[in-house]
């Protein structure tokens, strides 16, 4: 319950008048009051933290112009060491890598309809079987290789299922075509 009842002892013992005995007193929190003292200090805005003044502010990305890819996809293209290490972490996790290309978009896209929450493009080609079994991130940069050598025109991603929660876990894009 988000708020608790006034004991009777208090208002007995207090001059309370007959609308302040009904009253529900504001839940404050889960924490003894009795066992710490609280200080309250009023925050002044003035005295928050600063960044030495040099920026007052972060810089947003701009979308405008650039596609919308998946996970990853507004940090620089990965490095191969990048990729194992990410490969490396799907594996730890027991999740199940696969590898899905797509040779037309690669990013987000509305076509056929314009309702909120939908876009085309959700999904892409699957490379082979997902592989179920693999322990080693090599394998799974080694299928990356022979997708890209089939497909030198399409964008390629890896995926990470886990097999227990029926879901997929990760996504990134691991190859785009040039010009992207």
């Amino acid at each position: 319950m988000a708020s608790s009842m006034l004991s009777t002892a208090a208002i007995a013992t207090s001059t309370a008048t007959p609308v302040q005995a009904s009253m529900v007193a504001p839940f404050t929190g889960l924490k003894s009051t009795c066992a710490f003292p609280v200080s309250r200090n009023n925050v002044d805005i003035t005295s928050l933290a600063s960044n030495g003044g040099r920026v007052s502010c972060m810089q947003v990305w701009s979308p405008i112009g650039k596609k919308k890819y998946e996970t990853l996809s507004y940090l620089p293209e990965l490095t191969r060491e990048q990729l194992l290490k990410e490969v490396e972490y799907l594996l730890r996790n027991k999740w199940i890598p696969c590898l899905e290309f797509e040779l037309e978009h690669g990013f987000v896209y509305r076509e056929n309809n314009r309702s909120p929450g939908y876009y085309d493009g959700r999904y892409w080609v699957m490379w082979k079987l997902p592989m179920f079994g693999c322990t080693d991130a090599v394998q799974v940069l080694n299928e990356l290789d022979e997708a890209i050598k089939t497909y030198p025109n399409s964008f390629v991603r890896i995926i990470g299922f886990d097999n227990i929660r029926q879901v997929q876990c990760i996504s990134f894009i691991a190859y785009k075509p040039a010009g992207f």
